[in-house]
């Protein structure tokens, strides 16, 4: 057993800020790609181009207003992006055990750039599909990536708070998006080109600072390279005194090497309740509804009978939102903890969802639209809704995965997080605008039973994991923990 480091010397200098700071733009390639899709997919030149039947449905006056965007190669469109990230985890994580955080980093932008240019320049379907792939490669890596890299290099005082820069700077990019959305909605007809095509900012803005960031001291250790590995902890940590966390990382280290088949060791003592708990906590974050509403929010406020340009702009309002709101989380939860967040959004967001359920169900026709003040109260709800998320099981969803995994199966346990929300987020991309046909107003109790779930997952199976330094994880929680005690019964 390695000894606990409750609280090693650190100081926060410029570069260790800067660190934070360049990692954290993988979260606005992330977040950017969120928000632009659904804003795309609204535009008219866009439809015209690629998907003239949807757009053909969208002009008839009396159409369904719950079925007027149903169609599988829209939400295709969305939807590959994820299916190529889930695979191109997984080797993001034989990357990043192999090469490094940092190289896998750089990967990322170089795949996310590529998508981009493919995209801004498409003139055939099949190029729209191909720079979405190559958009879902950069995602799989830059998700599998900077979650591990910012929780290895974060004090553990501050863990939480910077591992949440990441999702914080998924909501600056959703947020960024929109505003793009609604600036290129008027520029015919080669708007959505410019949205797109945007997306390789956050990408270059990554690659740069690939140039000033260091490898995660843990990685370096990880790869046998011990001095170099203290270096990188004596910069991370703005201190010359890091013998003792140096110890411990090491020690955790040469444990790791043990293990020889990461994946396999999955299904094994320590890893397992890690890993139950990174995949329903990633299904569940899907399952709240929020990227149904992100996605398509555009799509969703004209079905609530908003103009086209309303409807972009209460995209916006969201949007500020979103970031606010994740600041709320930055400075709760190294101080009230993770458990007490998610069951506090778990409470918000099912009143939000019924809330919308109840007014669209009895307001809302297949045909026509909602009066003015309950459009805007439905604007209110879905304000609510995002706050809870933003400040919860948005940036908790990656912190909690990405901290609670012994060294020797991180990358991989951490691949199976990312691949598993890919997955998800896939499925509601691609099935959301049919489910919407189909359930109508009824979509969001179908979501609000899911939320029940969630509650009573985070009162059954979650440990609290705020303050446990990750080398000493599985003694302080998972062989505590009513439940998961069970796995170590053998050891």
């Amino acid at each position: 057993m390695t000894t606990s480091i409750q609280a090693p010397n650190h100081k926060i200098t410029v570069y260790v800020v800067s660190c934070w700071i360049f990692a954290a733009f993988g979260g606005l390639m992330f977040g950017y790609d969120i928000g632009i899709s659904g804003g795309v997919s609204g535009m008219d030149d866009f439809l015209i181009k690629f998907f003239p039947n949807v757009y053909k449905r969208k002009l008839i006056a009396k159409e369904n207003n719950y079925c007027k965007y149903d169609d599988q190669l829209l939400q295709l469109f969305t939807s590959s992006l994820y299916l190529s990230a889930l695979v191109a985890s997984f080797f993001a994580s034989k990357a990043c055990s192999a090469l490094g955080r940092r190289p896998t980093i750089f990967m990322a932008s170089i795949f996310f750039i590529a998508g981009a240019i493919i995209s801004a320049a498409s003139e055939y379907r099949w190029m729209l599909i191909l720079g979405r792939i190559l958009f879902g490669v950069g995602v799989g890596f830059g998700n599998e990536t900077v979650p591990l890299f910012l929780t290895e290099v974060a004090p553990i005082q501050l863990r939480g708070a910077v591992n949440i820069m990441f999702q914080l700077f998924v909501t600056i990019g959703i947020l960024i998006a929109n505003l793009v959305n609604y600036g290129t909605s008027t520029m015919h007809p080669h708007g959505w080109r410019v949205s797109l095509g945007l997306a390789a900012v956050p990408a270059v803005l990554l690659l740069i600072g690939c140039f000033v960031i260091t490898d995660t001291p843990a990685s370096l250790i990880e790869r046998g390279k011990d001095e170099q590995g203290k270096a990188a902890l004596k910069k991370v940590r703005g201190v010359d005194d890091v013998e003792a966390e140096y110890k411990e990382l090491v020690a955790a280290c040469e444990q790791a090497k043990e293990i020889k088949h990461s994946f396999r060791n999955l299904m094994k003592g320590a890893s397992i309740p890690p890993l139950v708990i990174a995949i329903l906590i990633q299904i569940f974050q899907q399952f709240t509804g929020i990227n149904a509403i992100m996605f398509y929010a555009p799509v969703l406020f004209q079905t609530m009978g908003f103009k086209s340009d309303g409807a972009l702009l209460s995209s916006v309002i969201t949007g500020l939102v979103n970031v606010g709101s994740t600041f709320v989380s930055i400075f709760a939860v190294d101080k009230v903890g993770r458990k007490k967040l998610l069951l506090q959004a778990c409470c918000q967001m099912l009143i939000s969802h019924l809330a919308i359920g109840i007014i669209l169900t009895t307001s809302l026709r297949e045909t026509g639209s909602l009066n003015k003040t309950l459009a805007t109260v439905v604007v209110v709800f879905v304000c609510t809704f995002v706050m809870a998320f933003a400040w919860s099981w948005g940036p908790l969803g990656w912190l909690i995965p990405s901290e609670t995994f012994p060294m020797e199966t991180r990358t991989s346990g951490f691949a199976f997080a990312v691949s598993t929300n890919m997955l998800f987020t896939s499925v509601i991309a691609q099935a959301f605008l049919t489910m919407l046909c189909h359930m109508q107003a009824y979509i969001f109790f179908f979501f609000s039973g899911w939320i029940v779930l969630m509650g009573a997952f985070v009162v059954v199976l979650l440990p609290e994991t705020k303050g446990v330094p990750i080398e000493s994880m599985v003694d302080t929680v998972w062989k505590k923990h009513p439940v998961w005690k069970k796995c170590f019964k053998n050891e």
